[in-house]
């Protein structure tokens, strides 16, 4: 059976016009050796890296599906830990743009990334409750830290300690002893959700924002620095005498009571609370890498800034305080030198954290970043709710100085969401219009070429010819630029109230237009007069107005110009003839208004898309239905022909763009990609292009390609995708809140460890198989007193002939580090026995000794009941304890020789740079005293 109909796929082919999007954080990125000029912000399900000081996007990392939730840039500033929607984790290459390495493990949204100080671990805090610490270096997870009961907000390591500390929106704050995992401390003194958290003052203090409007700081102290004759101070706590002191103590959250002193690690107090200005919660609190500058933020446009004083700042403080009490103490009274001894300081929490200034964006604050410049200012980046990015610096040490805008990025992107789209004829320029500003794009390039400020646009066309625009606003107000100069040429009253659509006329004389006065206007283009120069220009007159008894929605020429079908507010669409205006059809069925609608190039059918989700295809000759079309899962938006067929597409509130078949009334392709809902699309003249805008910000292009589309394949591959996902969702209990037996480890099972188990088991068979052939193969040598020549098997010759061991091992070199454990998970125990004796040969042979253990001991762990109950394992087992022990420590002896090798060579480079340095500094101070010496020659030859 041949093709019957031949469709082309389109594909997705650039996200434009979108700047950062709102739910994750902007970072500053170290590029080229250069910080704090790159940014990166998330774009969706990209993240784009700006350069601040031209505006210019100058990398894309491309995500796949899910949006971007939260970024991290790693210490050495080479990597990019960037946090998804569904939980899982990718670390990007900045030199390469590269994402190598995937960390699967939480079920929801990543809300938290820290790396620790030396970028070898990685803390990522999610809406699934749990903390996993992942290990960067060999790719896979560490442990999952379950306690929180809701999601976490933040995640970080203590420099000193091995330490975690992780506050949630369950009101609490708790310390992880990360050699142990567990929980040996829980702050309990919030009353709301605890947003952000920071460690400051060399980690000897936490300050903590919640929903109200102060940030709580608490003194941390350490066991091992607590003094003996401070040791008894928290059994006071315990004495019923000091009541009144035991329910304080609680109020402030500090546990101690019910914990002996052996048992603490540290001890938290509250020292007090900062008074912040804003009323509503802290959105975002963070402290720049020099710990001295503290800034946090709520849902409205002011960044607060405070800076964190040092020990001697604060003894100097306290030192005048004393000055001046003492003063204040000689003069109240005569007693001179007795009152001096008297005299005391209290120091304030106010006195150590300084408000230093408010920096006010142009709007609501998303998320900031802050950073010290070379110079010694603090800089700090703002994404902003409108798609906008700005920097502001600031000179803390003059705590006058009011915050300079230094940047801002402002162009790539609309204000607002896009509501209307339209395509030129010529297929190159695209236009976009949104409550305040039209934007002209350049199809290939994807930059912007003209900006134009502009009433809230709903509708919009390009005038034959491409020099003008024409834009309907929602005040009924029509507006006519001229592209060239980027001028507004007029603005004509057209309706009372919004005006919904425009039609252009086929024959490119006029067009139409329809508002919510319950009117539809005729206008015809004319070249009127220019009062400024003496040419003429574009105008346009009204011609005639068909008056109806309801709002006009929709309007839409047939391409003879005989008809005109208008979509009313009744659910109704009513077809007038053009010329004398008299009524010819009614098209009833849809139980909502009908949002858009459009006619086939021919004129032979109409589609219409309504509220009430579906879409009804008519033949425009006598008005009958022909078919109505179950099309998205809410309001169908925008409907458009694709030129010279009676193929359409859809866009729908449900995120989708869709195309259907008007003949076949097939539903062709889905387009996925928008992470709202979707506002309009555009078509382009040739049908090679689709535009869709979105209320996620961002405009994206389609591009028809010539790859042929078979449903049926199209069918099947949607099956597939819906069985990949149900496998990733096996293990979800099927009651909402029922818990299965706790998972400790930290991966998840998804599609891909699932394969991975699968070529394990392959290849655990293949090498039963050859092993067995080989056994024969012996048997008929030893028949037969001679050699006999043994088939190769041909899996094992595509490897360059090797060993069936051998390939075993490609097999698990193959496998991803992150999948790894859980891999080995899903595989049945009737393989174990195989692999344990396949691990001792191989690490005998002393090949890839850390991946093999790794494997075995995780292996020994799952199963170690059944393994240690089967006694045909016992002397594997011996067998595997001796090589085990003798290779791994051969290999930590190799590792111990390169690292004092190594350490020797930095011994040997610091002494040679030391020496370069000093013949530098004397080479400098000569180049210095021979530039002075020509300066004063040239000052006297001038003189």
């Amino acid at each position: 059976m041949g093709l019957t109909k031949q469709y082309l796929r389109y594909v997705a082919s650039a996200v434009f016009g979108l700047i950062g999007s709102q739910k994750g954080n902007i970072v500053f990125v170290t590029l080229r050796g250069e910080k704090g000029r790159y940014v990166a912000v998330p774009a969706c399900e990209h993240v784009f890296i700006w350069d601040l000081r031209k505006g210019e996007k100058i990398l894309i990392l491309q995500g796949l599906k899910q949006e971007v939730t939260c970024l991290c840039p790693s210490p050495d500033g080479l990597h990019l830990a960037v946090g998804y929607e569904d939980g899982s984790i990718r670390i990007f290459s900045l030199l390469s743009g590269e994402g190598n390495v995937t960390f699967s493990g939480h079920k929801a949204a990543i809300t938290s990334l820290k790396y620790d100080q030396l970028g070898g671990r990685l803390a990522s805090g999610s809406k699934d409750t749990d903390v996993i610490v992942w290990d960067v270096i060999n790719e896979s997870g560490l442990y999952r830290l379950k306690g929180h009961k809701d999601a976490i907000t933040q995640a970080l390591f203590l420099r000193g300690k091995n330490l975690l500390v992780t506050s949630g929106k369950d009101t609490m704050v708790k310390w992880w002893d990360l050699d142990t995992q567990h929980c040996f401390k829980t702050m309990v003194g919030h009353r709301t959700e605890v947003w952000g958290l920071v460690l400051v003052s060399e980690e000897k203090r936490l300050v903590t924002g919640t929903s109200d409007s102060e940030l709580r700081a608490w003194d941390i102290a350490y066991l091992e620095e607590i003094e003996d004759p401070e040791e008894p101070e928290p059994k006071k706590i315990k004495g019923p005498s000091s009541g009144i002191q035991d329910t304080h103590e609680a109020e402030d959250g500090a546990l101690e009571t019910s914990e002996a002193p052996e048992d603490r690690i540290l001890t938290c107090r509250k020292a007090g609370s900062i008074m912040r200005e804003g009323r509503d919660r802290v959105v975002n609190l963070a402290v720049d890498r020099t710990g001295r500058i503290l800034a946090c933020h709520g849902t409205d446009s002011v960044l607060e800034v405070f800076c964190i004083l040092s020990g001697e700042e604060i003894q100097k403080k306290k030192d005048k305080k004393m000055k001046k009490a003492r003063k204040k103490a000689k003069l109240s009274s005569c007693k001179g030198e007795e009152e001096d001894l008297e005299v005391s300081v209290e120091m304030t929490l106010q006195d150590e954290i300084q408000r230093v200034t408010n920096i006010k964006t142009s709007a609501k604050i998303k998320s900031f970043d802050l950073i010290h410049s070379s110079q010694g200012e603090l800089k700090a980046v703002f994404l902003l709710q409108n798609n906008l990015v700005e920097l502001y610096s600031l000179s803390p040490s003059a705590l006058t100085t009011q915050p300079v805008r230094a940047s801002r990025i402002a162009i790539g992107g609309h204000r607002s969401d896009v509501r209307t789209l339209s395509f030129s004829s010529d297929n190159i320029a695209v236009l976009s219009a949104s409550a305040d500003s039209i934007k002209i794009w350049n199809r290939s390039t994807l930059q912007c070429i003209r900006t134009m400020t502009c009433e809230y646009a709903l509708c919009s066309f390009f005038v034959p010819g491409d020099r003008q625009v024409v834009i309907g606003t929602k005040t009924g107000k029509l507006q006519l630029y001229d592209l060239a100069s980027g001028n507004l040429l007029e603005t004509i009253d057209a309706h009372d109230g919004a005006l919904w659509s425009l039609s252009l006329s086929p024959d490119q004389r006029g067009f139409v237009t329809g508002g919510a006065d319950k009117s539809v206007r005729f206008w015809d283009f004319e070249l009127v007069k220019d009062e400024n120069s003496t040419q003429k220009r574009l105008s346009v007159k009204q011609t005639r107005t068909l008056q109806l008894d309801e709002d006009v929605l929709c309007v839409s020429y047939s391409p003879n110009q005989k008809l005109l079908a208008v979509s009313l507010l009744d659910c109704t669409v009513k077809i007038f003839y053009v010329d004398t205006l008299k009524f010819f059809l009614s098209l009833y069925g849809h139980k909502l208004p009908v949002i858009c609608m459009d006619i086939s190039y021919d004129g032979a059918l109409i589609a219409t898309g309504s509220a009430d989700r579906n879409v009804k295809i008519w033949g425009l000759d006598f008005g009958d239905c022909h078919k109505s079309l179950f099309a998205h899962d809410d309001s169908v938006m925008y409907l458009q022909f694709v030129p010279k067929s009676h193929l359409f597409f859809t866009a729908g509130k449900d995120r989708k763009i869709k195309q259907w078949d008007a003949d076949k009334f097939e539903h062709i392709q889905t387009l996925e990609g928008h992470h709202q809902e979707i506002w309009c699309l555009a078509v382009s003249p040739s049908g090679d292009y689709v535009v869709s805008s979105s209320h996620d910000k961002s405009l994206r292009l389609w591009e028809r390609t010539r790859e042929p589309l078979i449903l049926e394949e199209e069918r099947e591959m949607q099956r597939e995708a819906e069985y990949e996902e149900s496998v990733a969702k096996e293990d979800q209990p099927a009651v909402p809140g029922e818990t299965q037996g706790d998972n400790y480890f930290t991966g998840k099972k998804t599609i891909e460890t699932v394969k991975a188990a699968e070529r394990i088991m392959e290849a655990v068979e293949l090498y039963r198989e050859e092993t067995a052939k080989m056994k024969e193969h012996k048997a008929i040598c030893k028949a037969a007193g001679k050699e006999v020549p043994l088939p190769i098997n041909p899996i094992l010759m595509a490897y360059g002939s090797i060993s069936p061991s051998a390939y075993v091992l490609e097999i698990f070199k193959g496998i991803k580090s992150s999948e790894l454990e859980e891999s080995l998970l899903v595989l049945p125990f009737s393989y174990v026995p195989d692999l344990l004796t396949l691990f001792n040969e191989l690490i005998q042979l002393g090949s890839d000794v850390e991946l093999l253990c790794r494997c075995l001991f995780f292996l020994l762990r799952i199963h170690f009941g059944q393994i240690t109950s089967n006694q045909m394992l016992v002397p594997v087992i011996e067998k595997l304890k001796e090589t085990t022990i003798s290779k791994v420590r051969q290999v930590r002896d190799v590792i111990g020789f390169n690292m004092a090798g190594l350490d020797y060579l930095k011994r040997e480079c610091e002494a040679k740079s030391e020496v370069m340095f000093f013949a530098d500094a004397t080479s400098h101070l000569e180049e210095k005293k021979r530039k002075r010496k020509k300066r004063e020659k040239l000052i006297l030859t001038l003189t």
